[in-house]
This record gives C-alpha cells, sequence and structure tokens, in this order.
C-alpha cells in the first residue's frame, strides 16, 4: 500500500512496453497483477505532477487491466460513465507518454473524448449516459450483423439516475449482447463480498451452469407449474445470497459481486461472460483511492486532487489564509437565510461538497435533500415543495440543469413557482473542458417567461441577488463562476435589490461596457485605457431597458460582456430591446464564441474568447476602427455624388 505520492517516475518494465491493448494481451496472465501494481504507480506519479481526478481510477486499474485484456478493443467497444475513472484507461491505450499534459491546453482531454483516441468510443462528462451509449452500439452492432461487443462500466452514485434504468430496462426489452459493469464503490448496494460470493460468481458464470440454467428453461416452460417453482426457488437462493434479484427482474442474467481488485477471478469471470449472449450484468466491489492511503481514508476529499508540489508539506512558512470561492460564498448564504426563515429547504443533486452545502447539511439536516445524480427529481421536488408554501433553493451546476431543463418549463416556470436556482460553474471552468462548461445557461432561461435571471459581478453582489432571487416570487436564478472572485467582501446583512435595475459603477465617454457577471473587474481594467463607461447591469432578465437607453443615446458604442454564449445571451436582450424601439445605437456583443472551449486554465480560456481585459480594448479598438472607415467611406461616397 503506498503512502505517499511518488516523487520520481518509478521504474516500470511492463507498462513501458505497453502503448496499445494489443501488446497488454501478449503477456501472461500471471504477468497482470504486477502490471496492476506499475499501473498504480504511474497513475499516482502522473497525477500528482497534473492535478485531475484521482481516486475513482486508482480503484479500477484491475476492471480497466482485465477488459482490454479480454476484449478486443477498439473493435470491443468499453463506454466508460462520467470518465472520472478512466486514467488507466487512457494509459494503456497510447496516452501514457503524454499523461503529463493532462487537463492542460492542447493536451490529454479530462474525461473521454472520441477525437483524441478510437479506444474512446462515447465522449462522456455528465453521468449515467454509458448503458444507453453501449446499448445503442450493441443494436447497431446487431443491425449490421457485426460480431462486437459492447461494454458499459458505470459507478454505484451514477445508477442512482434515471437515465441509467430506462437503459436497463430498454436492454432487456430488445435482449442486447451487451455487458454492464457495475463499480460498486462505496458499499452502497452491498456489503456482501468475499470468498463465498466470489466462489459462486465463479459458479454462475460458468459455460456448465449456463447451459443447465437455459436448458431447464425450455424444458420446465412446457410445463407451467413446475417453471414457476423452478424460477422462484432459483430467485430465492439468489436472493439470499446475491443482491441481484432487481436486475435479474429487468430482464439481466446478473453475476456477483465480486472483488474488483481480486484479478484471477475478475478475469474468470469476464472470461465466461464475455461469451455469454443477451444482457449481461456484472457487479463488482472496489476500493475508491485503492492503494494510497489518504485516497482510501478520504474518497470524498481525494475525489480530486490538484498538482501536488514535492516536499510542500516541509515547508516552514505558514499557509495564506484564502479567500473564500463563489461556493463558499453561497454556501455561507444559505446557512444565514435559513437561520432567517426556516421554510427555506436546501436541495443538490448530489454536489454537497462542489456546492458547499456541508455546513448547512450538520446544522439543518431535516432541511437538507441530496437527491443523488437525479437532476430531473431535483426540479420537480422543488417544485412540489414550492406548492406547499416551502422555499426550495436548488444548488446545481449551469451545465448540470441542462439535464432537467424539461422539468425547469413544466414544472416550475409554467405554474410560477417560488424556486431559486444557485447555479454554480456558470461560464468557463477551466481544465474540464466542454462538457462542464456553464455557457449556455443565460440563453436557455432567456427564453422562459417568468423566469428571472440574476449575474453578480463580485462576491459581494452574489450574496446580494441571491437574497434578492429567495424573495421574489416566483422562479429566479443566480448564476455565478468556478473558483475565487475579485476579494469584493459581502455584508452580513441579508439585503436585496430592486429587481431588474442596474448599477453604473464607473463615468466615461465614448464607450458604454454594458456587464453581465463576474467580467466586471476586466472591464473595469480595460476601461482605464479608453476611459469607459461601465456597467453592472446585474439582470438579464428583467432587462433595465432605460438604463440601456440612457447608454445608448449617451454613447457611440454599446458593448455587452458576459461569461456566457453570445448566440441567445444577455447581449442579445440589449440587440432585441434597442432594435425593437428603433433606438440608434452601435453595439459590440463579448461573449464565448460559437465553438467548444477545450481545456485550458481559466486565463487562457479567457484570451482565447477575447474577455480578458487585453481582448476586450483589441475588441473595441477593432470596432472603432472599422466604424471609421466606414464613415470615411460614406463621406467620400456623398462628396462624389456631389460633385
Amino acid at each position: 500500500m503506498f503512502h505517499e505520492i511518488p516523487r520520481e517516475k518509478p521504474d516500470t518494465p511492463l507498462l513501458d512496453g505497453i502503448d496499445a491493448p494489443e501488446q497488454l494481451r501478449q503477456l501472461d496472465e500471471e504477468q497482470l497483477p504486477e502490471l496492476a501494481r506499475e499501473l498504480r504507480e504511474y497513475l499516482l506519479y502522473t497525477v500528482g505532477q497534473t492535478g485531475g481526478h484521482f481516486g475513482a481510477g486508482l480503484g479500477v486499474i484491475e476492471l480497466t487491466i482485465a477488459l482490454h485484456y479480454l476484449f478486443e478493443t477498439p473493435e470491443d467497444r468499453l463506454v466508460w460513465d462520467v470518465g472520472h475513472q478512466a486514467y488507466p484507461h487512457k494509459i494503456l491505450t497510447g496516452r501514457k507518454d503524454e499523461m503529463h499534459t493532462l487537463r492542460q491546453k492542447d493536451g490529454v482531454a479530462a474525461f473521454p473524448k472520441r477525437e483524441e483516441s478510437p479506444y474512446d468510443t462515447f465522449g462522456v462528462g455528465h453521468s449515467s449516459t454509458s448503458i444507453s451509449a453501449a446499448l445503442g452500439m450493441a443494436i447497431a452492432a446487431r443491425q449490421k450483423q457485426e460480431d462486437r461487443k459492447a461494454v458499459a462500466i458505470i459507478g454505484d452514485g451514477a445508477l442512482t439516475a434515471g437515465m441509467a434504468f430506462e437503459a436497463l430496462n430498454h436492454a432487456a426489452d430488445v435482449k442486447a449482447n451487451l455487458l454492464v459493469v457495475l463499480n460498486d464503490n462505496d458499499m452502497s448496494i452491498s456489503r456482501n463480498v468475499g470468498g463465498i460470493s466470489n466462489y459462486l460468481a465463479k459458479v454462475l458464470s460458468s459455460r456448465t451452469y449456463h447451459s443447465v440454467r437455459e436448458g431447464s428453461k425450455k424444458v420446465l416452460k412446457s410445463i407451467p407449474k413446475a417453471w414457476e417453482l423452478a424460477r422462484r426457488t432459483e430467485e430465492h437462493v439468489k436472493g439470499m445470497v446475491i443482491p441481484g434479484t432487481l436486475f435479474e427482474e429487468l430482464g439481466f442474467n446478473y453475476i456477483g459481486p465480486i472483488d474488483g481488485h481480486d484479478l484471477p477471478s475478475l478475469i474468470h469471470t469476464l472470461r465466461n461472460m464475455r461469451e455469454m449472449d443477451g444482457p449481461q450484468f456484472l457487479h463488482i466491489v472496489t476500493q475508491k483511492g485503492k492503494g494510497f492511503t489518504p485516497a482510501e481514508h478520504d474518497p470524498i476529499g481525494y475525489h480530486a486532487i490538484t498538482k501536488l508540489e514535492p516536499h510542500a508539506a516541509e515547508t516552514t512558512t505558514p499557509p495564506k489564509k484564502s479567500s473564500p470561492k463563489y461556493a463558499n460564498i453561497f454556501g455561507q448564504w444559505l446557512c444565514d437565510m435559513a437561520a432567517e426563515d426556516e421554510l427555506l429547504m436546501g436541495i443538490t443533486p448530489a454536489m454537497k461538497e462542489g456546492s458547499d452545502l456541508i455546513r448547512f447539511a450538520e446544522h439543518y439536516p431535516e432541511r437538507y435533500f441530496d437527491v443523488a445524480i437525479a437532476e430531473q427529481h431535483a426540479v420537480t421536488v422543488a417544485a412540489g415543495m414550492a406548492c406547499e408554501g416551502s422555499k426550495p433553493v436548488v444548488a446545481i451546476y449551469s451545465s448540470f440543469l441542462q439535464r432537467g431543463y424539461d422539468q425547469l418549463v413544466h414544472d416550475v416556470a409554467v405554474q410560477n413557482l417560488d424556486v431559486l436556482f444557485a447555479l454554480d460553474r456558470a461560464g468557463l471552468v477551466g481544465e474540464d473542458g466542454p462538457t462542464h462548461m456553464g455557457c449556455y445557461d443565460i440563453a436557455y432561461l432567456r427564453c422562459i417567461p417568468n423566469m428571472v435571471i440574476m449575474t453578480p459581478s463580485d462576491e459581494a453582489e452574489t450574496r446580494l441577488l441571491l437574497s434578492t432571487g429567495y424573495h421574489h416570487k416566483g422562479p429566479a436564478s443566480v448564476r455565478y463562476p468556478r473558483g475565487k472572485g475579485p476579494g469584493a467582501i459581502p455584508e452580513a446583512e441579508l439585503k436585496t435589490v430592486e429587481i431588474g435595475k442596474g448599477i453604473v459603477t464607473r463615468e466615461g465617454q465614448r464607450v458604454a461596457m454594458l456587464v453581465f457577471g463576474t467580467r466586471h473587474a476586466a472591464a473595469m481594467a480595460a476601461a482605464e485605457d479608453i476611459d469607459a463607461t461601465v456597467v453592472d447591469m446585474r439582470f438579464v432578465k428583467p432587462l433595465d431597458e432605460e438604463l440601456v437607453a440612457q447608454m445608448a443615446q449617451s454613447h457611440e458604442l454599446l458593448v455587452t460582456i458576459e461569461e456566457g454564449c453570445i448566440q441567445g445571451g444577455a447581449g442579445s436582450a440589449v440587440n432585441e430591446y434597442v432594435l425593437g424601439e428603433g433606438i440608434p445605437a452601435s453595439i459590440l456583443n463579448l461573449g464565448i464564441p460559437d465553438r467548444l472551449i477545450e481545456q485550458a486554465k481559466p486565463a487562457e480560456q479567457y484570451a482565447e474568447c477575447g474577455l480578458d481585459k487585453e481582448g476586450i480594448l483589441k475588441s473595441i479598438q477593432e470596432r472603432q476602427n472599422r466604424q471609421s472607415r466606414h464613415i470615411i467611406d460614406v463621406s467620400s461616397r456623398v462628396a462624389a455624388t456631389t460633385e
């Protein structure tokens, strides 16, 4: 068991010879445990240098080796759910020498990505999609009469989402040749692991048992009473020793649970199941963070890590007090508002730590609801609470709310229910890349009647607008980004502001920057160079139309700035109002362009999108130059016509 992150790259003779699964399959089975040890050390080394999702990958080392050893990947399809556990897969499929670029600009992606490798059969980032995707692949293979296997690897947390059960139900209905591997790493489904269950798995997955079972079905089905007795007896016996009745009832052949770190048992069972037709379900139990003691003891804290500096613990310099992140501002506000209003209910779809609901859950357990990975349910259960006079606050990532969009429209907005959505990770998210970008929420919320959309510019404004949205009667959203802000200190008092009113934060000339959200600090810096006016718009909907008209009449150029997509975003709201009212104005919209922004450091992403100080200045200067050339061109044509 390893007790620290290796500081030197380990000697890995077996792993050094593997750049593709074909080479892995040339090893003897007896060599695989040694390869597992080397792969675990290499993962510790590389993620220690780059940072990234950590614990899940350590837990599936043996499973990853077994799958690539037994299946003819990439011809056989492996679909990894979420992708947090896919780092060992990346190492074994030709990206070992590039792992030092993990999550960096132009480097190895944080999640499986089809464009990156033929072994990444399906792009993922959000949970619970693997079974549906693998089922689609299995159906397509059957349609084309191709002898190709499809395997979905899903965690016990991801199995809490309704989409996973929809896929399981469909797979059984179409009797697809699909293997679902449940990686149970939290013992949330069963503790029944050990020698007996491993032995049972070997028996239940054996060809002899399978042949007898299927043959008995054919004979006994002609004798209804005998068949019913046999079926019930089998269910009763299996139900006493294994928790597979649910999956058997759904139509799967269930095997397990087995120790996911016991490579010989794992390979023996998978080899048997590989040859079986129809829907198969293998339940393995693993330890998240396996092989790294701190991660084993704290799987939540070591779910992901930042870059680890050598000998950081030996420094004698005390660490500086860290300023709060936006999520911390929300967490503190939630506790403060809960103390003031006993009707407040806090809801999260499995993001207690990420959205900083830890203290709220401890202080108000009867008002804290973690609904698991079930965003649709989170939205509708909030709607039900609001119907009875409670005040639900849904803490959810911007990109995850996309999964509950129908419920947002149908169950909340149409009924004009009093639900506040705290949208964390809005905008660019850095190294996690496009699957986690929260750049669409302004656009997809703007078109929904009754919805109030707020875009705070800093930490103090975030607390202020959360209170404003909470006291508003009807659906409201407050969006804030990942990480830290400029350091504005919030007031302790739970104040509110008038709905739909922005504020001028800098008086200038010629150019007016209408800022929606946390690019306000960059706009202020740019404004100093060109003496521009800066407006903190605060609200996308309702828009402060009076303030927009005033800025249009007193300035030569309006510049809208938002950390959201340009198409349909806050700038579009300004365009629509100005055009609809016939107000003469020149407008420049700045935001996230119509393309996927790949993983990079946040500063690099802002620069790429032109949303840092330099990018804002460059865009304004280019627009002013085009306007000047246009004026000169028009003047020349008028003069020529006069002559």
